[in-house]
């Protein structure tokens, strides 16, 4: 393991935040800074995707979805461990990352529903394996991607959730890790194997409702700490950029570790980059690419500067960070310090919903990575069944591992994603820019952009 921990100190601690950040910087102004130019039409555009007309998946669930894959384990337990490991600083590199991965959300969604495919079900499935082989030509990349996603995704990041869920059971009752472990597990199946719209039909139940409770209660944590806010806000911005002593040690805090923690958790909170959410939003219904563009984009926007700013703020303003604890158990100290015992138990109801939708969709991007690879083959539907009881074994085993190990095994996995999907992202952007001006040109017509299925994209792009 210790290859693999300098391998991610290496690539976390500065080339992945370069090119992460590079790549988002060079798409907003190829599309001239979309993240407020077209700020306006994320509400409208919402709401043309509320409903499906043929029961097929609509844009807001499979938006739901995502945003349920989004905000589990990064919202809470990789916020509270950026902010041990990287110091308050790494709040601003969370937002920074954010700002430009909003950019690279409309773009993984609108790419996979330029290049998505129906199966013989009526089902949609795409991504960024499937955008690599038919947009950029590209299929040994998108073999990789697929490989990388199954390993990381599908299975390291599923065992992290189960891990967390675990975690904050056994922070109020004394009981082993492995029986949460498996509630959650048998769970996690009957939604899983009941494929991708009951998936999707689950999350825009959960989400929202986990959204708006969780926001509710930080508010409430931040208003009785108003006066500390300014001082807060300063202490993050002045962290970000100077070398600070460690809360409770000698160990400082470098700007090395603020940009490492804060690109990597907020790459975490909500997949800008890596491409694995084009696979949640591709597997949509919708009018236009772009319409699923602008709820990957708003979907980026809530998972970290609205959920994971709520986590920090809560920890920062009640002094969390200076206990010595790490993970879940970090934020339940936070909510517990202000609300007692209801804290803790609240904690221990939005880990579980946070976790348990991102533990379905980890598990569907693992799917659609099978599905990719077998395609061809007419066992596929045998093969993801097979990587499903597989998967769900192995989320078992992930509640009583190590937090280090799993982190360690993700930042690894993930680190590759990014590499494999920015190489595509930087090559694929006249396609999104297509996609853009097609949608804004409609707009400026006064007509609801439709997307013209008839027009042979690539040949438009030669």
């Amino acid at each position: 393991m210790s290859f693999i921990t300098e391998f991610n100190n290496i690539m976390w601690g500065g080339v992945l935040a370069v090119i992460l950040l590079g790549t988002g910087l060079l798409y907003t102004v190829t599309l001239k800074v979309p993240q407020i130019r077209c700020a306006k039409h994320i509400l409208g555009s919402l709401k043309s995707t509320l409903k499906s007309d043929d029961g097929s998946v609509s844009g807001f669930a499979a938006l739901c979805a995502a945003v349920g894959g989004q905000v589990g384990t990064g919202s809470l337990v990789g916020v509270a461990s950026a902010l041990v490991a990287g110091g308050p600083g790494a709040m601003l590199w969370m937002w920074i990352t954010a700002v430009f991965g909003m950019v690279l959300s409309f773009s993984e969604a609108s790419l996979g529903q330029l290049f998505h495919e129906k199966d013989k079900d009526g089902n949609f499935y795409g991504g960024a394996p499937y955008y690599m082989t038919k947009g950029l030509g590209c299929r040994p990349l998108a073999i990789a991607y697929a490989v990388t996603t199954i390993f990381a995704i599908g299975v390291c990041i599923a065992m992290l959730q189960n891990n967390s869920i675990a975690a904050s059971v056994m922070g109020v009752a004394d009981i082993p890790a492995w029986v949460p472990g498996i509630f959650v597990t048998i769970l996690a199946a009957v939604i899983v194997l009941g494929g991708v719209k009951r998936i999707t039909d689950a999350a825009s139940l959960i989400v929202p409702f986990m959204a708006v409770a969780y926001l509710a209660i930080t508010i409430i944590i931040v208003v009785t700490h108003i006066a500390e806010v300014p001082a807060m806000f300063a202490t993050i911005f002045k962290s970000a950029f100077t070398v600070e002593a460690a809360a409770g040690g000698a160990v400082g805090y470098t700007i090395k570790e603020a940009v490492r923690n804060g690109v990597a958790r907020g790459l975490f909170s909500n997949d800008a980059g890596n491409g694995c959410a084009a696979a949640m939003h591709a597997s949509a219904k919708v009018q236009h690419p772009a319409n699923q563009g602008f709820s990957a984009m708003f979907g980026t926007f809530l998972t970290t500067i609205v959920i994971c700013t709520c986590t920090g703020f809560a920890i920062l303003l009640t002094g969390g960070i200076s206990t010595g604890q790490d993970g879940v158990n970090l934020v339940q100290f936070a909510f517990s310090d202000m609300l007692g015992v209801f804290g803790s138990y609240f904690v221990v109801l939005i880990t579980f919903l946070f976790c348990f939708t991102t533990l379905i969709a980890d598990m569907f991007y693992g799917e659609v990575g099978i599905r990719y690879l077998f395609k061809e083959n007419a066992s596929v539907n045998s093969t993801v069944r097979i990587y499903q009881v597989i998967v769900l074994i192995l989320v078992l085993v992930g509640a009583v591992l190590p937090l280090p190990v799993l982190w360690d095994l993700v930042d690894f996995g993930v680190a590759f994603l990014v590499f494999f999907n920015v190489y595509a992202l930087f090559r694929m952007r006249k396609y999104v820019q297509y996609v853009l001006n097609d949608y804004l040109r409609q707009i400026g017509e006064g007509k609801q952009p439709v997307w013209d299925d008839t027009v042979d994209i690539k040949k438009k792009m030669q």
